[in-house]
């Protein structure tokens, strides 16, 4: 069972849970409905990894947006049909995807990129540079206190225990 405790002594209590929770479902539920929205947050986050490394196999893809086989599938079947990626054939394992970046998709990464510096702009406004600092070292945490191998584990001891 993970015990996990601010160190100073009484801290105030926040509910973290709860603001992360809302916080995370309201910018995506913005982004989404933004009118010059091309790709959904999903997809520009492969377009973010494609346009740093083109032909990425689909599982890298898929452990760098913390999504498992299914979920990287499914997403990158929708990207696909969207004409903004394609998918070949791995030429060591046949078995294996790359992925890849089309015209299209790279003009839609240029628009991401420029979409994802104003919604950045937006977070981060009236907050200090130290203080960004800070939140982004917390949210890096919480990756490393609840890694997704964990998070298995843990399904697995809640199904054993039903």
């Amino acid at each position: 069972m993970l015990r996990m405790r601010n160190k100073a002594a009484g801290a105030r209590r926040h509910r973290l849970i709860y603001l992360l929770s809302v916080a995370q479902r309201r910018l995506q539920r913005w982004m989404a409905a933004q009118p010059s929205s091309e790709v959904t947050p999903a997809q520009a986050g492969l377009l973010f990894i494609l346009g740093k490394q083109d032909g990425v196999l689909m599982g890298e893809a898929g452990a760098a947006l913390d999504l498992g086989p299914a979920g990287i599938s499914g997403l990158v079947d929708r990207t696909a049909a969207a004409k903004l990626i394609e998918r070949r054939a791995d030429r060591e394992d046949g078995r294996a995807w790359r992925v890849f970046l089309t015209p299209k998709g790279r003009t839609a990464l240029a628009q991401a990129k420029a979409k994802a510096a104003e919604v950045n702009a937006a977070l981060t406004d009236g907050f200090t540079s130290a203080e960004i600092d800070i939140v982004a070292r917390w949210l890096t945490s919480i990756q490393n206190k609840f890694p997704r191998e964990l998070s298995r584990d843990l399904s697995k001891e809640l199904v054993r225990d039903l």
